[in-house]
């Protein structure tokens, strides 16, 4: 009788915290591999996060992205990267817009990514920062592209870094190599807050979180749409900007008129917290 050989473990888990399972946890969970990315790993993450945007705003209102153990995502396994040069050219295409799909796919997430690092974010783990909304890291948390160190280059993440950190910090980070602190990362753009030690730094996501649940679950979509909206028009030149002007008098004039504004307006007004608020002290 053969043996059958064990299943292959499941490269990442999805949780679901806040009230009535609102907050989905999408966590990386190969830590024997600092949550290095693979084939397999990269398809469940963006399988994850399409299947998330499937979801109405009544039962998803923010998104943690993190990953188990000592390291967030410590760019791509090594192992894949080996064997991905015995494959054709046009395989090797097929297999980058993997990870092409999965970064355009937490980036297009409806609603707010929130990215929790700890020990490094590199490569394409430091991709998946550029395409949270809110990154918040730890102190001791390294970030970089190291690419190039192995004679390849950060392409298919360069889209999102650049868009994040603008053209200079890109060239720098990417030509050299180079491995930069969070303070650094959050002064570039890549990170927004900095907290010192994991206690602090699961807290701070936590009020990042509740922060995100206190707006109103159609306005915080709409806001994050919008926000993507205007800098892909910004690039488009001055008739893209003004087209862009009628349609953001569109939104801000739907956003007036809708029942989650009144609810807003009528709360703030009566000192009490709104209805999709989770009760206070609940967060």
């Amino acid at each position: 009788m053969g043996s059958s050989s064990s299943p292959a473990p499941v490269p990442l888990r999805i949780e679901r915290a806040g009230p009535d399972g609102v907050v989905a946890r999408v966590v990386l969970a190969r830590p024997e591999r600092r949550n290095a990315l693979d084939a397999a790993s990269i398809a469940a993450l963006g399988e994850a996060f399409w299947s998330l945007a499937d979801e109405a705003p009544a039962t998803l209102r923010a998104v943690v992205l993190a990953g188990d153990g000592r390291a967030f995502c410590a760019g791509a396994d090594i192992a894949w990267m080996r064997a991905a040069m015995a494959l054709s050219n046009e395989e090797n295409v097929e297999d980058a817009l993997g990870l092409a799909d999965t970064l355009a796919a937490i980036d297009a997430c409806p609603v707010p990514v929130v990215v929790r690092v700890q020990g490094a974010a590199l490569g394409g783990g430091a991709g998946l920062c550029a395409v949270g909304d809110v990154v918040v890291a730890e102190a001791g948390a390294r970030f970089g592209f190291p690419e190039v160190r192995l004679g390849l280059v950060g392409a298919t993440i360069a889209p999102f870094v650049v868009r994040r950190i603008g053209v200079g910090a890109t060239r720098a980070l990417f030509a050299t190599g180079e491995r930069v602190d969070a303070a650094e990362a959050r002064r570039i753009g890549l990170v927004h807050h900095v907290a010192d030690g994991e206690a602090a730094l699961d807290a701070t996501v936590d009020r990042v979180v509740a922060d995100i649940l206190a707006g109103g679950p159609e306005a915080v979509r709409a806001a994050k749409a919008l926000a993507r909206e205007v800098a892909a028009a910004a690039a488009g030149g001055q008739e893209a900007m003004l087209r862009l002007g009628m349609r953001t008098a569109e939104v801000l004039a739907s956003r007036r008129a809708s029942a989650e504004a009144a609810e807003g307006l009528a709360a703030f007004e009566g000192r009490r917290r709104p209805s999709w608020a989770p009760p206070e002290g609940s967060e």
